[in-house]
């Protein structure tokens, strides 16, 4: 099984990656980090702590990290609604550890070559923890990142993804570091679209019907707020979906860097598109998940 940590926002997509992850059955999950992004850090972690007591998980252990970017105000999402989870608004304990950066660093040293560090949100947990200690963060054995459009226009601003524009130091410190990296961006999100009627065929009950409730006000504010479509764009289940099934999936290597300096162009991942680029690639991006055949495995997953 492979190792992994968990670092997310949840959010109602990270809501169903993380509910993949452990339905799949795939992986040996050893921590759940959670990061202000989607919502507050309070909210996030309190909504990481319903997710995980409804997959009969709260062995996995969650540690709360960063309360904002590294260097600037946190903006929330709205299409996650004032609890990061509308249509839940989990009423549990968030229990915040404030140690998620200490246990990144723990487990990799515990693990030195092992560990798939899957990342859902804002990257400034990373970003804090390559600064602390890069020695321990070099022996990671690749990050899979949600983040970044490319060739679309951002959903925060005209070309920014929302997790780098939330903090895009964070992201730049990432993409800079040396370790094997690979990101899934909006231009393979946006394309796989789910509907009600998918979640609908959902067969386990004790999911399918929190599910739908999540679902509702998501597909609703995504209408809303950013996309004018009536669905559910399910980016970080597609980031845990490349790690269950990545031959299926097509992947091109890029360089690319993060936009820090510009107020206009704030977190724009900017890849270097030309025949001949001035410098190496530097991460792998997922161009292409097969739409029917993750939809179909998503809602064979969650039904087990």
């Amino acid at each position: 099984m492979k190792k992994i940590i968990i670092d997310t926002d949840p959010g109602h997509d990270d809501a169903l990656a993380l509910m993949l992850a452990v339905k799949s059955g795939m992986f040996d999950i050893l921590a759940i980090t959670t990061v202000a992004g989607n919502s507050t850090i309070e909210n996030c972690t309190r909504n990481a702590r319903y997710i995980m007591k409804l997959v009969d998980s709260e062995d996995i252990p969650i540690y709360s990290g960063s309360e904002k970017p590294l260097k600037r105000d946190l903006i929330l999402a709205n299409v996650h609604g004032k609890s990061g989870l509308e249509g839940i608004d989990p009423a549990n304990e968030s229990n915040l550890t404030r140690n998620a950066v200490d246990k990144i660093i723990s487990l990799i040293e515990k693990n030195p070559e092992e560990i798939t560090l899957v990342t859902l949100g804002p990257l400034s947990n990373v970003a804090l923890a390559i600064q602390k200690n890069p020695e321990s963060m070099k022996k990671l054995k690749e990050v899979i990142i949600m983040g970044g459009a490319i060739r679309v226009p951002g959903n925060k601003n005209r070309v920014a993804e929302f997790n780098f524009f939330v903090d895009p130091d964070a992201a730049d410190i990432v993409f800079k570091f040396p370790v094997k990296k690979t990101i899934v961006p909006l231009d393979v999100c946006n394309k796989v679209q789910m509907q009600l009627s998918d979640f609908e065929r959902i067969s386990n009950e004790k999911l399918k019907t929190p599910v739908l409730a999540m679902m509702k006000p998501f597909i609703e504010n995504i209408y809303k707020y950013d996309m004018k479509i009536k669905a559910a764009l399910v980016y970080d289940a597609l980031t845990v979906y490349y790690l269950i099934n990545p031959k299926i999936c097509k992947i091109k290597k890029y360089n690319i860097q993060i936009e820090t300096e510009s107020n206009l162009t704030r977190g724009m991942a900017v890849a270097d598109l030309r025949d001949r680029p001035e410098a190496g690639p530097n991460v792998s991006v997922v161009e292409y998940i097969p739409k029917e055949r993750f939809v179909n495995d998503f809602v064979g997953v969650l039904s087990r």
